[in-house]
């Protein structure tokens, strides 16, 4: 039996001006914020080469991490949904 995908996860979120500098500012699912996401970092080679869970940001993903420097890609997601309503 296909799994069911989540409806909480499908529904349109709207980035805040912080975040849509960096996934665009349409209405989208939050697994799309998050794809956007990781393709800015790869884009921008902001994955730290020595432990790879850890994300350095430029000043864009700054704002976006409340002024962090250095998040790891689970705090990542915490930190993103306060971008998203």
């Amino acid at each position: 039996m296909p799994r069911k995908p989540n409806a909480a996860f499908m529904k349109p979120v709207k980035p805040s001006a912080a975040l849509a500098a960096v996934v665009g500012s349409a209405a989208m699912p939050r697994t799309q914020v998050t794809k956007k996401l990781w393709a800015y970092i790869k884009k921008h080679g902001l994955q730290d080469k020595v432990n790879r869970r850890m994300i350095n940001a430029d000043a864009t993903l700054k704002v976006v991490f409340g002024g962090k420097g250095k998040v790891n890609m689970f705090d990542m997601t915490k930190l993103v949904s306060k971008h998203l309503s």
